[in-house]
């Protein structure tokens, strides 16, 4: 399919942020003229990620600092999706967090109380300082009934030392300990998609998600019912495409090769 009927009709367009905007603590090629080019054409969008570490303001900064300037209500978090579903699911319930800031924000605003009493809910997020009486807690609750959240699938990331293990990997130690197996939120759960449109007041039909991952961006824009851009920017090798039973709408080299003009 071409560029032109790919683009056709798209009014608002949602987009992961590591290997697409940015890699690791640099802007990839393109990324702030995309951005901007965006915002001329008149065509809403969110910056997803799948990290709950930290929150929007948090990630704004972060991305200004290398050169993206964004405003934080153009990012849309795990943490973000995660509080969303929770408030719909039992409003002004209880949850007890294993997550940072990004995470424990979100969960404020939505209403909830943070507590190790009696929890609805144990959710847990990224976090840099994993305890083991924390994880112990966290077992207990699930043991006694409290329902089992989590941010995200992502089983390992990058930090300054090299990999280190993620929500999902420890998600994993969490479930095999109490039987329970967690609900994800994040990608490729097209839950998040769907938060991300209903934020943005757009449609699945006449959106377009845009990442680097087959097995978590593609996929969960192919579910939600999105037209779907891969760009080889991040992980994914032209030849490991047609390994999926899935496929994109468009592979491009990256977002300088999109043009909003024909979102028309």
């Amino acid at each position: 399919m071409s560029d032109q009927l790919v683009l056709h009709g798209v009014t608002t367009v949602l987009m992961d942020m590591d290997g697409v905007l940015v890699r690791g603590s640099q802007i990839i090629s393109g990324a702030d003229t995309f951005i901007e080019r965006l915002r001329a054409a008149g065509k809403p969008f969110l910056i997803l990620t799948n990290n709950s570490l930290y929150t929007a303001r948090d990630l704004q900064a972060r991305l200004e600092h290398i050169g993206l300037p964004v405003r934080p209500e153009e990012i849309f978090t795990s943490a973000l999706a995660t509080a969303q579903f929770l408030k719909q699911q039992k409003p002004n319930g209880s949850a007890y967090v294993i997550g940072e800031a990004g995470l424990t924000t979100a969960m404020h605003d939505a209403g909830y109380i943070l507590t190790d009493v009696n929890p609805d809910y144990v959710v847990l997020g990224e976090t840099t300082t994993y305890s083991f009486q924390r994880l112990s807690l966290a077992i207990r609750l699930i043991h006694g009934g409290a329902r089992f959240i989590a941010t995200n699938p992502d089983v390992s990331g990058p930090s300054e030392a090299g990999l280190v293990p993620a929500t999902g990997a420890v998600a994993a130690l969490i479930a095999e300990a109490t039987g329970v197996k967690p609900y994800f939120i994040g990608k490729p759960n097209p839950l998040m998609m769907r938060a991300a449109l209903r934020q943005l007041g757009g449609h699945s039909e006449t959106s377009v998600m845009i990442g680097d991952r087959m097995d978590t961006d593609i996929v969960a824009g192919t579910e939600a019912g999105m037209r779907t851009i891969l760009v080889l920017t991040g992980v994914t090798a032209p030849d490991k495409v047609e390994r999926f039973p899935y496929r994109p709408s468009l592979v491009l080299p990256g977002v300088v090769a999109i043009d909003p003009d024909q979102m028309a």
